[in-house]
């Protein structure tokens, strides 16, 4: 399994990359100040390292110095600043790519992929990815962002896929709208939480043979929404 070491200061922000990367099959460990990064890395061999610029004891480019003396593990820094100068700075100390706060997720998600297939692991992580993922009648195809309705091709929003590509990875799982909206949406989204029901009654509308009398895309009155599996 793929080992990632998140490191931030901001304890809410690091929970919620934990719950979203584990929800994607990785191994997660995380830290809250530079000191911490570094003695992290030397006691395990991690996959990927995400650290935050400015944190408590020692900030993420001089963390990232010290990483780079004895491991070549791949970096990808966290900053609020935005300023090319800064993010040459980084790479300059070491890291390999650069997220600016706020961002969304599923950026996060990508970039952590792309660095992975860089150092070839990633497949080890996608594993059955590559190929179609089907509950009953409803089938996606990650790579593809493609989804089917009894073999029948059917177009999806970027976030219709985002969510039941959710739901299907995790059948019998039952998540609440606010799980919903911090893994699909991301961290920083201010909407109505009413957005995820409206996002439901699409899908049931798209992949459900009858919408008022769903078979896979469930409820649980009180809790939130599900895959019903096999």
């Amino acid at each position: 399994m793929i080992r990632i070491l998140v490191v931030d200061d901001e304890k809410l922000l690091v929970k919620g990359i934990k719950f979203n990367l584990e929800n994607e099959g990785y191994q997660v460990d995380v830290g809250y100040d530079g000191v911490a990064a570094v003695e992290m890395t030397k006691a395990v061999n991690y996959d990927l390292v995400i650290l935050d610029l400015m944190m408590p004891k020692l900030d993420g480019l001089s963390a990232c110095m010290q990483i780079r003396e004895f491991s070549h593990v791949p970096v990808i820094m966290l900053t609020a600043k935005s300023e090319d100068t800064d993010k040459l700075l980084g790479f300059e100390y070491g890291a390999d790519d650069y997220v600016t706060k706020p961002f969304n997720i599923l950026e996060l998600k990508a970039r952590i992929r792309a660095l992975l297939r860089r150092g070839g692991l990633q497949s080890q992580a996608e594993g059955a990815d590559t190929a179609g993922v089907s509950v009953g009648h409803i089938t996606i195809d990650p790579m593809r962002r493609y989804a089917e309705r009894a073999g029948i091709s059917v177009e999806l929003t970027a976030k219709e896929f985002d969510l039941i590509e959710l739901l299907v990875r995790n059948p019998g799982r039952v998540y609440s709208r606010e799980n919903l909206l911090d893994i699909v949406w991301g961290y920083e989204y201010q909407g109505d939480i009413r957005t995820v029901d409206v996002h439901i009654r699409r899908l049931r509308e798209k992949l459900e043979p009858n919408p008022a009398t769903p078979e896979r895309i469930m409820t649980k009155w009180g809790v939130g929404y599900y895959i019903k599996a096999d």
